[in-house]
């Protein structure tokens, strides 16, 4: 599987996801990333996932990520490009609290590597994990949103913010969950069919 992103950024996205996951805040890739690794043209450079609520949790939250050079974006253009972020992660963690945020941007200015979490938001992460599929895509394992779960995020952003990228993305969705019910509809087919060779006609008692 490709994915247009540097092994290095890879390989720190999945390390963070092991200790997310070892936190037992229940990581799933959503967003464009997922889409790509579904086999999308879509290009993204952001990887999002849904966890579950850090609650007493965040303090190793945070350190999982300030330990990797990341830091909270306190400020986004309305492009979505980051313009500020808070470098201390005590700041962060008070910050956090008190705003109790849906979601939380974490950026590593110098790899431009960016993290979006999001808060058992829109849908639940445990709802998200019970659907996912757990793909390895190189060394490292990702649970990966379900098409269904993931075009129902898709027309959730829709809704509330309709950008530029949502009408296609969910297009590609629509049509891999119809390849997959004629699939699906091909094989059950398949199975009502006798063997060749065999009668269908009644037996005459």
């Amino acid at each position: 599987m490709n994915i247009a992103e540097p092994a290095d950024h890879l390989q720190t996205v999945g390390e963070i996801v092991r200790a997310l996951r070892a936190l037992d805040l229940k990581p799933v890739l959503v967003g464009g990333m997922a889409l790509v690794v579904l086999g999308s043209r879509r290009v993204t450079r952001d990887f999002d996932f849904v966890i579950a609520r850090p609650g007493d949790r965040l303090g190793p939250t945070l350190d999982l990520f300030y330990d990797r050079e990341f830091e909270l974006v306190s400020r986004l253009t309305e492009a979505g490009d980051v313009t500020s972020t808070i470098a201390s992660r005590k700041v962060a963690a008070i910050r956090l609290r008190l705003d109790a945020p849906a979601s939380a941007y974490f950026f590593n200015v110098q790899t431009g590597l960016r993290i979006d979490l999001l808060f058992d938001f829109p849908i639940a992460a445990a709802t998200l994990a019970e659907h996912a599929t757990r793909t390895r895509i190189r060394t490292h394992l990702f649970d990966i949103a379900s098409e269904v779960d993931l075009l129902r995020l898709k027309k959730i952003a829709r809704a509330a913010r309709s950008a530029p990228g949502d009408a296609e993305d969910i297009a590609f969705l629509e049509s891999l969950l119809r390849q997959f019910a004629a699939r699906v509809a091909r094989r059950d087919d398949e199975r009502m069919r006798p063997p060749q060779g065999s009668s269908m006609l009644p037996i005459v008692k």
